[in-house]
């Protein structure tokens, strides 16, 4: 089982940038996909997941407006749009997944059982 996030680079402040998230080893079918990101020296932040059972959307305050999850459940891909990045959204970004039901997420703890490689997102001022 592998999830792999790409399609970060390098972005100028108020740009927009999309990750894309695909899975080899299983198919995005009854689970749960989650953007994280980590910045050099910081703790990992989530940024809120999608349902694939139902495409239905969480987010974390501090992502609410914009940041955006979708996903291609057909074509086992989920998606993260960015919009009006910030110096401060710079970070590596991660897509992860779980078993478990979207509306149960409380983005705290060890609920997502794998985890991919990232993409690094930098935004330039």
């Amino acid at each position: 089982v592998q999830l792999q996030a790409f399609g970060g680079g390098l972005v100028q402040a108020g740009g927009s940038l999309r990750l894309s998230c695909t899975a080899s080893g299983f198919t995005f079918k009854y689970v749960t996909i989650g953007w994280y990101r980590q910045a050099p020296g910081k703790e990992r932040e989530a940024i809120g997941c999608i349902s694939s059972r139902d495409g239905s959307t969480y987010y974390v305050d501090s992502s609410k407006g914009r940041f955006t999850i979708s996903g291609d459940f057909a074509k086992n891909t989920v998606y993260l749009q960015m919009n009006n990045l910030k110096p401060e959204d710079t970070a590596i970004y991660y897509c992860v997944s779980t078993p478990r039901g979207a509306a149960v997420i409380t983005f705290s703890g060890d609920e997502f059982n794998y985890w991919g490689q990232g993409t690094q997102v930098t935004v330039s001022s």
